[in-house]
């Protein structure tokens, strides 16, 4: 079992910065994919970014590409998603998953989610 804890969300005016993390525990030497997905009041969840196990391969949303930076630190089994130029549109919980394969569209572990609100 794989346990993925987020942090780093909040209250931010529009146009701040925000980093995310998630931090994976338990047995993650198997894990390749990793990454984030939203879900905003009323809408389906949706993919974010995500990012390979060698860091080397990176895959982000169409609508806020440009904006994101996602990046790992195998060593410490933590992922992060650096957020710029929030938009209101951005709030939302942020979920983190994690795959044993190259896709987190299957993704086999999810986190409980961390609370990010953008204010006009």
């Amino acid at each position: 079992q794989v346990q993925l804890v987020e942090s780093g969300g909040g209250l931010v005016q529009a146009g701040d910065s925000l980093r995310l993390s998630c931090a994976a525990s338990g047995r993650t030497f198997r894990l390749d994919a990793m990454g984030w997905f939203r879900q905003a009041p009323g809408k389906e969840r949706e993919f974010v970014a995500s990012i390979s196990e060698s860091g080397g391969n990176t895959y982000y949303a169409e609508s806020m590409k440009g904006r994101l930076t996602i990046s790992r630190d195998s060593a410490k089994n933590t992922v992060y998603l650096q957020m710029t130029s929030l938009k209101p549109e951005d709030t939302a919980v942020y979920y983190c998953a994690a795959a044993y394969g190259r896709s987190l569209l299957r993704a086999d572990y999810w986190g409980q989610g961390t609370q990010v609100t953008v204010s006009s």
